[in-house]
């Protein structure tokens, strides 16, 4: 019975681990989508909007990854 509990918190932690890269893209994606919309929206020569938010983007997606793991650890 302590084995099958202890195999099932096992698995919950690995399918954790597995979503964290799909999230992480996700994220960056989405910043970068919207730095790109700005850059469309106001124009200017070196696409600073989308540099800065996709920086930004994987700045949170690193402390959401950070946060999660810690979490695991628990």
């Amino acid at each position: 019975m302590s084995d099958n509990r202890q195999d099932k918190k096992q698995r919950n932690k690995w399918i954790a681990l597995i979503n964290i890269p799909l999230q992480m893209g996700i994220v960056i994606f989405l910043f970068s989508w919207f730095g790109g919309w700005l850059d469309e929206e106001y124009p200017n020569p070196k696409n600073i909007y989308r540099i800065i938010f996709t920086l930004l983007g994987v700045f949170v997606a690193l402390y959401n990854v950070i946060r999660q793991v810690n979490q695991l650890n628990k």
